[in-house]
């Protein structure tokens, strides 16, 4: 598999043959405003362009997950720009409805049990923030990618650390994870996502795995920096080959 991390929580994952695109926001830098009641307001989201051309990233794509809707997920650039007649995975009927009145007409929910050209796509559960942030936050979904022929891979999605994150690692045991880590956070000081703490637990959880942390400095209201992270991987004594913490256009192959 590749995993080509583009900005914030997108990303294009070539995997058993098919070209998956992950949570696009696809708009220019600038493009809409800041988040609310956060920090940098005074800061126009996205904080950094496309680290390369918006045809680079969707051509060829065979299908698109949507782990949720919130606009640095899925924004008006994205929906302008993808085919709609794409492939489209989301994970309720009340996302369904939004991305068809979008205009995509192959839309379809994914399960626990959902397969795609001989790939398996697994729904897991998400807890996107702390306390009762997620009520606000909303619903969101992770998915795991099986393949005979391929290393498991888990798309945590928007979620903090808690025991459905644990018993995924623990039924699935993938290979590589991708985590979002940005510590994102609103002035109550509560984690919407993964800080470093979380992405500690990860590690410990999934010692032998290849950690992908994204979701990084991208919108206003991050938290937690690649310099920090990485220093704090330095620090806990983290194998800095097994915890990555790619820039834009960065791409692995696992």
């Amino acid at each position: 598999m590749k995993i080509h991390h583009i900005r914030n929580a997108t990303e294009v994952v070539d995997y058993a043959g098919k070209k998956f695109l992950i949570d696009p926001m696809l708009s220019e830098k600038g493009a809409f405003p800041p988040f609310p009641n956060s920090a940098r307001q005074d800061q126009m989201n996205p904080l950094v362009d496309l680290p390369t051309s918006v045809d680079n990233i969707v051509n060829n794509v065979d299908a698109v997950l949507l782990t949720h809707l919130h606009l640095d997920h899925f924004d008006d650039a994205a929906k302008k720009l993808l085919p709609k007649d794409i492939k489209m995975f989301v994970q309720n009927e009340a996302d369904e409805k939004e991305v068809q009145k979008a205009g995509f007409k192959n839309v379809e929910i994914l399960t626990k049990n959902t397969e795609f050209e001989g790939i398996q796509l697994i729904k897991t559960e998400a807890h996107h923030g702390e306390g009762d942030i997620w009520k606000g936050a909303g619903p969101v979904m992770g998915f795991v990618f099986k393949h005979s022929n391929e290393k498991t891979l888990y798309v945590a999605g928007d979620t903090i650390w808690y025991n459905a994150v644990q018993d995924v690692i623990k039924t699935h045991k993938p290979d590589i994870i991708v985590v979002n880590g940005g510590d994102n956070h609103f002035l109550d000081g509560k984690s919407l996502i993964m800080g470093k703490e979380d992405i500690y637990k990860v590690y410990k959880a999934a010692p032998d795995a290849k950690i992908v942390v994204v979701h990084m400095e991208a919108v206003n209201h991050w938290g937690l920096s690649r310099k920090e992270l990485k220093a704090f991987i330095k620090e806990k004594g983290m194998s800095s080959s097994n915890v990555l913490v790619p820039d834009d256009g960065q791409s692995y192959k696992f």
